[in-house]
């Protein structure tokens, strides 16, 4: 029965000898899949962040990352002015800008 046990295990030397290159393969695999479900997408979504932030110009309509709706007034590097009432103006950093909803043009004033 002993003699069995001993045939099926491996040997001694090649145990130890597996790490290396192979120890590796299951790191470089994960941090593959981590850049590509979660950095890439992330990194993407921040670049037309960015772009939509630089492309803004008075008359654009924004809503910002705490909700305020407002028409764009006035820009400077870090700050836009909103108008969100008749009369009533905010300003808000240009980086709390979530989003970019219309941009107003003449026709569309009149109606």
């Amino acid at each position: 029965m002993i003699d069995i046990a001993y045939a099926m295990g491996t040997g001694g030397g090649e145990a130890g000898q597996s790490g290396g290159f192979g120890a590796l393969v299951p790191l470089i695999l994960m941090f593959a899949i981590f850049y590509f479900l979660l950095i890439r997408p992330q990194q993407k979504k921040q670049k037309l962040h960015r772009e939509m932030i630089s492309g803004l110009k008075k008359g654009d309509r924004v809503i910002t990352s705490g909700g305020l709706h407002g028409r764009v007034t006035g820009l400077t590097d870090t700050v836009v002015t909103l108008e969100i009432s008749e009369k009533v103006r905010v300003k808000v950093a240009r980086a709390n800008i979530g989003n970019r909803l219309q941009t107003d043009s003449p026709d569309s004033k009149k109606a």
